[in-house]
């Protein structure tokens, strides 16, 4: 919801499993959300990073490393690393 000045006013703010797309509820406790740093020309960090959320059923799997590697590979063209 947003109020008078286009701020955000919500409690709450579901996010979604970047890797499966399905929202990520409140009572998943083993979810994570991993910020991946960008780096300059030398490797320096440059404040600059990307968000990826994983939800609990994706880490049960196993399959969160495969997973976090596939999503930054595809998204990695897009911020040119």
């Amino acid at each position: 919801m947003l109020n008078d000045e286009g701020e955000t006013v919500d409690l709450y703010i579901p996010r979604k499993c970047s890797w499966t797309n399905k929202l990520i509820t409140a009572k998943d406790h083993a979810a994570v959300q991993i910020n991946v740093g960008h780096l300059d020309d030398d490797g320096v960090y440059n404040k600059q990073f990307t968000t990826f959320a994983l939800a609990g059923k994706v880490r049960g799997e196993g399959v969160t490393d495969s997973a976090l590697d596939k999503l930054w590979q595809s998204r990695r063209e897009e911020v040119k690393q």
